[in-house]
């Protein structure tokens, strides 16, 4: 149905939109869980309730891109995961102590569950933290270097205060009152961090990779692509002045940050995908030098026609279900 060529740029293009999703959907309920107060029960109640009905499923998109990648670009796979074992591992660890602090804490004593919360938190913020470390060694190549290192930790902080950024405006739009203000204030700082961030990667990722640079300053696609970081940059302020004038009667214009986020987040992958294509490994494998075998892939195609429509369609429903403010949360 398809050559070998074509098919590796599907896989690579299914892989990319779940990373995207994961990102998004994810990271808005990482953010909340970062944001989660430790000293106020009913605020952050409220917040585990804003995310409750998605959290666990947003994960899913994770889940599809790392099994994507295991089965559609094996070499990739072992190269990455191999420089990324230790960063992997606390990811997986953070992740798994978050979920069981999401059901403990319904079901411990009243005396263990700011225990439970702090848990929920710290697997947040390490969570948050593995992947913008995993993403700055990706970006920088995987060099043993103490620029790499530094770079990358860098890079960690700039995720965290991205989901921070956008679970703040996923809670502007999903809550009311004094947390809505709170949610404000939050967004406004972590935006700030988050603007910083990525000016910071746009200047770094050209001058350490001269191909990215001629990507970006050189190419013929130059003029098509160049306005993406001004738009980005424009979102920011865009995001900003609306964060200024919230919250408002009816609570009109509530949902603009978030969709400014999100497409903020878009654009960011877009810029990072765009400078490293066609490597899927930065400078050293493309995307055609690890692709399975076009038979495997073809195979595998009609599997991933079924599954991902199915995932797209739950999750589409889930929030369709639970859309508007948040209720008081309820385990029963």
């Amino acid at each position: 149905m398809f050559d070998a060529n074509n098919l590796a740029l599907i896989f690579v293009a299914l892989m990319g939109l779940s990373i995207l999703l994961y990102a998004v959907l994810d990271g808005f309920d990482l953010g909340v869980g970062i944001l989660l107060p430790l000293d106020r029960k009913d605020d952050a109640d409220t917040m585990i309730a804003s995310i409750g009905p998605f959290w666990d499923a947003n994960e899913t998109w994770l889940v599809l891109a790392i099994g994507l990648l295991l089965i559609a670009f094996p070499a990739a796979h072992s190269y990455i995961f191999k420089e990324l074992y230790l960063p992997t591992a606390v990811l997986l660890i953070s992740l798994v102590l978050r979920g069981v602090a999401f059901d403990f804490r319904a079901k411990a004593a009243f005396s263990h569950k700011p225990t439970w919360n702090r848990v929920f938190k710290g697997g947040s913020l390490v969570a948050s933290l593995s992947q913008g470390y995993m993403l700055g060694m990706y970006v920088m190549g995987f060099e043993s270097t103490l620029v790499a290192y530094s770079f990358s930790l860098l890079s960690a902080f700039g995720v965290a205060a991205a989901y921070g950024y956008i679970g703040a405006c996923w809670l502007i739009m999903k809550t009311e009152g004094e947390l809505q203000v709170q949610a404000v204030a939050w967004a406004r700082k972590s935006g700030l961090i988050c603007f910083v961030g990525v000016i910071a990667v746009s200047l770094v990722n050209p001058l350490i990779n001269p191909d990215v640079y001629a990507k970006w300053f050189s190419s013929a696609n130059a003029l098509m692509i160049l306005p993406l970081p001004l738009i980005c940059f424009a979102l920011f302020i865009f995001s900003h002045i609306q964060l200024k004038q919230l919250p408002k009667e009816n609570d009109k214009g509530c949902w603009r940050p978030f969709v400014a986020a999100v497409v903020i987040f878009t654009l960011c992958f877009f810029g990072l995908a765009f400078s490293f294509f066609p490597y899927i490994v930065p400078n050293k494998l493309t995307i055609w030098e690890t692709a399975s075998a076009p038979e495997s892939l073809s195979f595998l195609l009609w599997g991933t026609i079924i599954v991902v429509p199915v995932i797209f369609s739950y999750t589409a429903f889930s929030y369709r279900v639970f859309w508007g403010k948040v209720r008081e949360l309820r385990y029963h």
